[in-house]
């Protein structure tokens, strides 16, 4: 059905435009129903729907309706898999659909800046490009049923202190490259219905009113057509917000930011042309939904279960192994730990979904017939062991073949709302974990975590297990894994750092309450580990398997790339091991060229591929300009400088297997205004100045700067030209080389060549 929008909009009273523009209630916006304009719903995600019947908050405190929990982000993007996040965004849409709910909030696409920001396991990952392409998946899935999403939160939200009013102080090149580059490739590649402004401040201007960041990037940069909807409770000043791009304010009812909208239109200080836009902008989602209902579609929770436990064994990363997993079929097992029988498979907050139903490790490995003893030995809930639990479960360790220690995070560790304040498992948990180790050296360590802790007690573990918060399917999948009827084949988002001190925000996070400071500015996450060669816990990509890959034929298209050419990547993989598994293939970019401030590397491909025993399959990945490039603050765009590049295929950014180089060649010019403290340096690197400067130095013979040029024995000569590199043209005049009027002249001369 097309819908004359424009028409429905004149036909509008001017409380009815203003009162669209906010929600009637915590989940509904508001209906006209005088012009046939319904109420929809939306409600919280991003993996499961937290659909409120009764008292409705944000944080999760009230019961939601029972649906499905698939695994958190910080869980899906472990899987590597666009496929994945696509079957999980179409699930999420029919259940949707089958409960009448029109948006669901997600996906949650905030850079984890800080292992510590307490909403990190909603979060997907530390590097922009993971994210981007998973988030562009997940939200094609989910509006492939015709349901909208809210990608959040939007932007530069990286901690929980002080969330609503803290302002974060980075740069754009930091912003550009790292923390709006999920964003934006989600928002170009697949168009999410709405976006969620932050709460925070960025550079001292609220994200509700930023229209640097609502309008100049989301719409004129990127190409956004839907709705920009406020975090609950986010509006500063309803009427600036609206001027800069903000449509609809949620909750509701916003009826005294209605009046204001009203009577800033009746007093000529806001155009009601803007309000008309937002007013459009919000009919084209809702009726984008309300005319593609699916009245008979049906929430299966039982299939959707099961999809469950399939994502969760997809996302789970085998982080040690000596050999001791997968487990023999006839071991005696013992099982510690009461996340064993009552796993933690969820964070706290606005995500909390009340699960149709749990199975835990314990009952999975107990419906099998599995020959498996359990010992609780601490509490799910707190850092308290109990009664007896240390010495039993030595004990019973010491009598088994093997123990699996399902340790990790209780829920007060982290959650939505605040942020930890260190990385360490509960005492009494690294207690309980030294003890056994002490007795069973077959002992396996199962984490459930929404993001990385310290292991000090790792090199010793026979192997470890990262399920982080698989959803209400982990325990099922965890059996299938530790038994070897699956594979492990997740690769980490995010790197395990040795210790806190080692990160890259740890001098500036999360500051003074009224400003943090992005001091480590695009090194974030491995970019920071790799290039300053800090040893770390386990890298970003690391996962291991219960097979062997190898790497070989590194090929590319082209040993030449220009800006508008794309260059095709071909490696070959093939599976030397006994076991069918899963290989992530990560392809990462190295600028090669001495460019100041650039990573070690960056990742820019990724593909993740099926190979039986002995098989040999060749993954296929593309390259653009882009994929070379940083943000230039100058230039105001993408630039790769003219040279040198590596494209290297790895296992993870600390396992690079292959490398081929190529040679990259820009037409993009730098700005460059010429004045007396230009350096040559500069000018000689500038393709446009160099044929000047290099004629003006031919004709400096044998003068003071000649002969810095000529220098004496190769140490003292490159020391010469390392000076004049650096030497600004004001010195030409003291070293006698010309004179002040033809140093003017200079300038003018090479002013004009840049003109």
């Amino acid at each position: 059905m097309e819908r004359d929008l424009k028409k429905l909009i004149s036909e509008m009273t001017l409380e009815e435009k203003a009162g669209l523009c906010s929600g009637a209630s915590f989940w509904y916006t508001k209906p006209v129903e005088r012009l046939g304009i319904p109420a929809v719903m939306m409600t919280d995600g991003p993996h499961g729907l937290r659909k409120q019947a009764g008292n409705a908050d944000h944080l999760g405190l009230n019961d939601s309706v029972q649906a499905v929990c698939f695994p958190a982000a910080c869980a899906t993007a472990a899987s590597f898999d666009t496929e994945l996040m696509t079957e999980l965004g179409e699930t999420l849409g029919s259940e949707c659909q089958a409960e009448n709910i029109s948006i669901l909030l997600g996906p949650a696409v905030n850079i984890k800046r800080s292992p510590l920001c307490g909403r990190n396991f909603e979060y997907m990952s530390e590097d922009p490009y993971l994210t981007g392409k998973l988030a562009a998946a997940y939200i094609r899935g989910v509006q492939s049923r015709n349901v909208g999403t809210s990608i959040k939160h939007f932007a530069a939200n990286n901690q929980e202190y002080n969330r609503m009013s803290c302002s974060s102080e980075v740069s754009e090149r930091a912003l550009r490259e790292i923390y709006l580059a999920g964003f934006e490739e989600a928002v170009k590649q697949a168009q999410p219905k709405t976006v969620m402004c932050s709460y925070n401040k960025i550079n001292g201007t609220y994200a509700s009113e930023n229209e640097w960041l609502l309008n100049k990037v989301l719409r004129d940069d990127w190409g956004f057509e839907g709705y920009v909807v406020t975090d609950w409770g986010a509006v500063s000043d309803r009427v600036k917000g609206l001027k800069a791009g903000l449509d609809l304010e949620m909750p509701g009812p916003g009826t005294a930011n209605d009046a204001k909208i009203v009577q800033a239109v009746r007093s000529g200080t806001l155009d009601e042309a803007v309000l008309d836009r937002a007013v459009e902008r919000l009919l084209r989602v809702l009726y984008s939904y309300v005319d593609h209902r699916a009245p008979d579609a049906v929430f299966d929770r039982a299939a959707d279960h099961e999809k469950a436990v399939d994502m969760a064994a997809e996302c789970a990363v085998l982080l040690e192994n000596n050999g001791v997993l997968p487990l023999k079929k006839d071991a005696k097992v013992c099982y510690i730990g009461s996340f064993a029988k009552t796993p933690r498979y969820q964070g706290g907050g606005s995500s909390h979904i009340n699960p149709s139903k749990v199975t835990s490790a314990l009952e999975a490995a107990q419906a099998k017939n599995r020959s498996v003893r359990y010992v609780p030995a601490f509490s799910a809930e707190k850092d308290e062991l109990l009664p007896g639990g240390l010495e039993e479960a030595a004990a019973a360790a010491k009598e088994a073949e093997a123990a699996v220690i399902f340790a990790g995070l209780p829920d007060s560790f982290e959650s939505e709302g605040y942020d930890r304040k260190h990385m360490n498992l509960p005492k009494v948990q690294d207690e309980l974990i030294r003890a056994v180790l002490a007795v069973q050296p077959n002992t396996v360590v199962v984490l459930h975590n929404g993001s990385p802790v310290e292991c000090p007690w790792a090199e010793q573990a026979a192997a470890i297990l990262e399920m982080y918060l698989g959803g209400q399917g982990v325990g099922e999948a965890c059996d299938r894994l530790l038994w070897g009827e699956c594979n492990p084949c997740g690769r980490l988002a995010e790197t395990f750092p040795l210790r806190l001190q080692d990160t890259p925000s740890y001098l500036n996070f999360p500051g003074d309450g009224k400003k943090v400071h992005y001091a480590e500015g695009v090194y974030v996450g491995y970019r920071y580990y790799d290039s300053k060669q800090i040893p770390v816990r386990w890298a970003f990509g690391h996962g291991m398997s219960y097979t062997e890959f190898e790497y070989a034929n590194l090929a590319l298209s082209s040993g030449i790339m220009e800006d508008d050419s794309t260059l095709t990547v071909r490696v070959d993989v093939t599976n030397r091991g006994k076991t069918a598994g899963k290989e992530v293939v990560q392809l990462y970019v190295r600028d090669q060229n001495g460019t100041a401030g650039r990573p070690d590397k960056e990742l820019k491909g990724f593909a993740k591929v099926f190979l039986n025993p002995g098989e040999t399959k060749t993954v296929s990945m593309q390259l653009t300009a882009r994929d070379f490039s940083y943000w230039n603050e100058e230039l105001g765009d993408w630039y790769a400088p003219s040279g040198s590049y590596a494209v290297l295929a790895g296992h993870a950014s600390d396992d690079i297997r292959l490398q081929a180089d190529v040679q990259f060649t820009t037409k993009k010019l730098l700005p460059l205004t010429v004045s007396m403290s230009t350096t040559l340096g500069e000018l000689l690197k500038d393709p446009r100045t160099a044929p000047v400067v290099q004629q003006m130095l031919a004709k400096a013979g044998q003068g003071p700067v000649g002969a810095m040029l000529e220098g004496g024995d190769p140490s003292a000569k490159a020391m010469a030209q390392a000076m004049l590199a650096g030497l600004p043209l004001k010195a030409l005049i003291s070293f006698g080389a010309v004179s002040p009027e033809q140093a003017e002249g200079l300038i003018a001369m090479l002013n004009g060549v840049l003109a």
